[in-house]
Order: C-alpha cells, then structure tokens, then sequence
C-alpha cells in the first residue's frame, strides 16, 4: 500500500468488530515502530500500557469517544475497540514529553493501518480513574488512549471550501463524514 493510502486509510475510527482480537505480537510490533521515533532531546520519556482480551473492558468507561456526537456515548457492545495503548510519560525521565506523545500516537496508528487495522486516539480521558483502575504508578501519566481494532465503519473525506463546518459527522445510515480543508485552501504562499 503506498503511503498516501495508508495516510488516507487512517481516519479516527470508533466502531469495530470486537470479535476479531488483534494478536498481542502485532501490538507490540506497533509500538516498537513508536519506540524508534525522533524524540524531543532525544528523552524517550514514553511508556506504553496494553490492555487487552477482559481488561479492554476497563479502560472503555474512562474515555469520552466524540466530542462532535453529542449523543453518543461511543461504540456499543460488539463494536468496542480490541485493545488500547494508553501512552505514558516517564515523570522521572522528564515533566515534558513536548510532542512526542502525538508523534507515537501518529505512528502506531499509521502502523495499524498498513495492517488493515484501525484505531482513534483519545485525549478526552479520566486520567485519575483509568490510572488507578490500571494501577498505574504515579511515575506516569497518562498521555493519550489509543483505541485499536478492525473497523466496521465508513469514514469519507469530505473536501470543504473555507468557511464551511469542519465538524465530523453521520448520516443516516452510519457513515461518519470528516471535513477536510483543501490543500489550496492551507498554502499561504504561491509555489513557483
């Protein structure tokens, strides 16, 4: 799959097909990719949480899933995400992961897509309950919420002229719009 593809194959899916577990090695392959990316004064202060199989169960309750979809409450049994990837950061390594944390996210995303997977990265978290649900140290905290899975949902780009709502959303029959502005719409210079 060429790059571009892949690029376009990542959307923030919401909905999967939660019978299709997702092999803890092909998780940990996606995050030994975000292991190896450029990091701020080269750190590497992030950590990484799995939580598969029953304990998925655990760490949905914790996550807002669309800000956009105010009367949803994310996805319903049966389409819940396989796994999670919750990304900490070291607080003994370092109090500011800068970007890191969103290139991690970017990377393990763009990895699950290559493989058919996808995903949607959370920020919108109950930090304080997930960490003590999980059990996680006060050493970290908890960056981002990486939802995985294998969606069964359409997502389509939709192209938007300037001034139009850039605010995702469903029709009808379940397909999720996402509004992009166009390229023309984001170069500020003219090329040559």
């Amino acid at each position: 799959m060429k790059f571009h593809e892949i690029v376009k194959r990542n959307r923030s899916y919401r909905r999967f097909d939660e019978s299709r577990e997702i092999p803890r090695l092909a998780l940990l392959k996606l995050i030994d990719n975000a292991r190896l990316i450029p990091s701020g004064s080269n750190l590497q202060p992030l950590k990484y949480y799995v939580a598969e199989y029953a304990e998925r169960n655990s760490v949905f309750p914790y996550l807002k899933w669309a800000g956009y979809l105010p009367d949803w409450d994310g996805p319903s049994d049966g389409e819940r995400p396989s796994a999670y990837i919750v990304i900490l950061s070291d607080k003994k390594i370092s109090s500011n992961v800068k970007w890191d944390h969103g290139i991690a996210a970017q990377t393990i995303l763009l990895g699950a897509a290559s493989k058919e997977m996808g995903g949607c990265i959370i920020g919108s978290i109950d930090r304080e309950g997930l960490a003590a649900e999980l059990k996680i140290s006060d050493d970290y905290t908890i960056e981002l919420v990486i939802a995985l899975g294998y969606p069964v949902e359409k997502v389509v780009i939709k192209e938007i002229d300037n001034g139009e709502d850039i605010k995702y959303y469903r029709d009808s029959e379940g397909t999720h719009y996402v509004p992009k502005r166009k390229l023309a719409d984001i170069i500020i210079n003219k090329c040559s």
